[in-house]
């Protein structure tokens, strides 16, 4: 029985044969993809002070922050800025 929670894997996003978010990855580009990520990081840190339960959609952008940093660096489309101060 695979296990859901209601940050990592949430029961309603995976009711098909594909989890909501490859749907949506297989539907457009790398770049719109990267968009669709960077907007959900954005929804929950704005919302957060908002909720009942605060800590959920901190650890609900943390999640969508992971998955672009691992999606840019698939891609190997990020380079790293050098800072002038290190």
């Amino acid at each position: 029985m695979e296990e859901f929670n209601k940050i990592q894997k949430p029961f309603h996003y995976n009711q098909g044969s594909i989890e909501t978010i490859d749907l949506i990855k297989s539907s457009v580009s790398d770049k719109e993809f990267e968009g669709y990520l960077k907007g959900n990081i954005i929804k929950y840190i704005s919302r957060y002070p908002y909720k009942k339960e605060p800590i959920d959609d901190l650890y609900k952008a943390e999640w969508y922050l992971s998955r672009l940093i691992k999606e840019l660096e698939k891609l190997k489309s990020y380079v790293q800025p050098v800072h002038p101060d290190l």
